[in-house]
């Protein structure tokens, strides 16, 4: 009798292993308010694509690997120390207030305020020294305490959360400590600014824990910021100007090594392009005129890289 053959089992093969996920960068910003346009502003600028969708707390870029938190301005530096954002955009006065364990990357040029001490307007404030012994309400007692620290005064700090202003119209405090932009509010509240604490402005925070990869990413997205932000900080501009010129006019216009130098048409003339230095603009053209320069044109400038 001849057995039965059987069937060979099937070989198992081993399934292929998942590649890596993709590495993705979490950036933590303003959900509302001053800082919250302009840094949805800053990243579109750097050609990050972001949906706008309305109410959402946490959002993918299309074009680059990167994730957008949507937080309270007081809780990114907490978020970005903990690792649970990579990166943050924060005033640098929230930074130094929540003394959490970030790096500051980069100033980015906006939000741009100062953190200073105030009283009322009939007080003959003579300097540091008047606040010895006086009750100062603020929302940022850290900053203020070491403040006061380095100028030798004890007083009293009286932390409230919000309308720091009419503390001293309702016998709450003797001075503020609080944020100002304009000036308008301390001046509806009976106030005048006495002393600048610190100044401020929004800048990017790191975690201390980023890896090889996100660093990496961190770097493409640092060089597309400083790229805008260079741009923003400079004009480009053509000018007209006789031959016999071009070295007087070539010193005021350095650029960034040296201005780019076009015959024109009419014999005798040139056409010189360069870049110049947004807050240097005025000083400059008047100088330029002096030195013959003609028919100047002024450019704004999209992104400028070094």
């Amino acid at each position: 009798m001849t057995p039965k053959t059987q069937n060979p089992k099937p070989k198992t093969q081993n399934p292929k292993p998942e590649p890596p996920p993709s590495p993705l960068l979490r950036i933590a910003i303003q959900k509302s308010g001053r800082l919250s346009e302009k840094s949805q502003q800053l990243l579109q600028s750097c050609g990050i694509s972001l949906s706008n969708g309305s109410r959402k707390l946490k959002m993918k870029a299309s074009n680059f690997p990167l994730e957008v938190l949507f937080l309270r301005d007081d809780d990114i530096p907490q978020y970005v120390s903990e690792g649970v954002a990579d990166i943050g955009v924060v005033g640098e006065n929230v930074m130094i207030e929540k003394n959490k364990e970030v790096q500051k990357i980069e100033p980015l040029g906006f939000g741009k305020c100062r953190l200073s001490l105030a009283v009322r307007r009939e007080i003959a404030y003579s300097g540091a020294d008047w606040l010895e012994g006086k009750k100062i309400a603020t929302s940022y007692p850290h900053i203020l305490r070491q403040y006061l620290k380095e100028k030798g005064v004890r007083a009293e700090i009286e932390e409230i959360s919000g309308s720091v202003e009419i503390a001293p119209g309702i016998g709450l405090a003797d001075a503020v400590c609080d944020i100002v932009s304009t000036g308008s509010t301390l001046l509806m509240n009976g106030l005048k600014e006495a002393e600048t604490v610190i100044t401020s402005q929004a800048v990017l925070i790191a975690s201390p824990q980023l890896n090889e990869a996100k660093q990496a990413l961190l770097n493409k997205l640092l060089f597309r910021i400083r790229a805008v932000n260079t741009a923003q900080q400079n004009k480009y501009i053509l000018l007209n100007a006789p031959n016999s010129a071009i070295q007087t006019i070539s010193n005021i216009l350095p650029g960034m090594k040296s201005p780019s130098i076009l015959p024109l048409a009419e014999p005798g003339w040139s056409s010189l392009h360069s870049v110049v230095k947004e807050d240097e603009f005025w000083e400059v053209i008047d100088r330029l005129k002096a030195a013959g320069a003609e028919g100047i044109l002024v450019c704004p400038i999209e992104k400028m890289v070094l």
